[in-house]
């Protein structure tokens, strides 16, 4: 890359980093961990985390840019065994199940940074919307009708790569994100949060998943297995999809088991 790169020979490059250009289906594998922090209290490792992400990366006319369809599974692990829980303190883990969990690119100016033989893509993106989970009507699970969260993505291509026609390359990435506590956590109004921290890559080939995670996505939801075929919204989150599993009732109560998805 140079410094005199368009905003859509940027969005080329980092297309082929974060996915591909001939449609194929690109797996990103992560690992790592989540951390609390709260007012007067040390930093704590929480959870191993665990996830991957499978996409398909499809030309978008209109805007000159893509669209990434994708979906997103990850699961909470025990910080010392790396076994995927499914209870923490007594309570029902619900891991992450987001789908879709599609994008929208237009050319733009990629920030980029060149570490000799490698060029680092960076993205940071700070989130604040209105909660799917208001206070009034999940007081156990929310502590703010506004979620607010800092993800913040690196990914890692060789330069010589970025010099080639191919349709992908080779990438590492990196991922931290600053949340509020889960939804399932059950803290309530209690300061503090989360920090992922996580490092990854991209994948041959979704067969390079660990094999335990593979078979839990098996048993669980196996279309996480593949990207979607076709655009849809709204995407999916923790708290979306938590709340698609217990809707609340009138007065804020909670109904008494999941919903399962349709």
């Amino acid at each position: 890359m140079t410094p005199a790169a368009t905003p859509a020979e940027l969005l080329h490059a980092f297309a082929r980093t974060r996915a591909r250009l001939d449609g194929g289906e690109v797996t990103y594998w992560w690992t790592g961990d989540v951390h609390s922090w709260a007012p007067g209290e040390p930093y704590r490792r929480l959870f191993g985390f665990e996830g991957l992400n499978v996409a398909r990366l499809v030309a978008d006319e209109e805007s000159g840019g893509y669209q990434l369809l994708s979906r997103e599974a990850a699961f909470y692990l025990d910080p010392v065994t790396r076994e995927i829980m499914e209870t923490w303190q007594d309570k029902p883990v619900v891991h992450v199940w987001n789908d879709p969990a599609n994008q929208k690119w237009r050319p733009f100016p990629v920030p980029v940074t060149e570490l000799g033989d490698q060029i680092c893509f960076s993205l940071e993106i700070p989130l604040a919307y209105p909660s799917p989970l208001p206070v009034e009507e999940y007081p156990d699970h929310s502590a703010d009708d506004t979620y607010r969260a800092l993800e913040l993505f690196q990914f890692f291509a060789p330069a010589t790569a970025l010099t080639t026609d191919a349709a992908s390359v080779p990438a590492t990435m990196s991922w931290t994100r600053m949340s509020p506590w889960l939804p399932w956590m059950e803290q309530g109004a209690r300061p503090g949060g989360l920090t992922f921290h996580c490092r990854g890559r991209k994948l041959d080939s979704y067969a390079q998943v660990p094999e335990r995670t593979r078979a839990y996505i098996a048993d669980h939801h196996p279309e996480f297995a593949h990207a979607p075929e076709k655009w849809s919204e709204p995407n999916e989150t923790s708290w979306t999809y938590f709340r698609r599993l217990f809707p609340p009732h009138r007065g804020g109560a909670l109904s008494a088991g999941p919903e399962r998805r349709p």
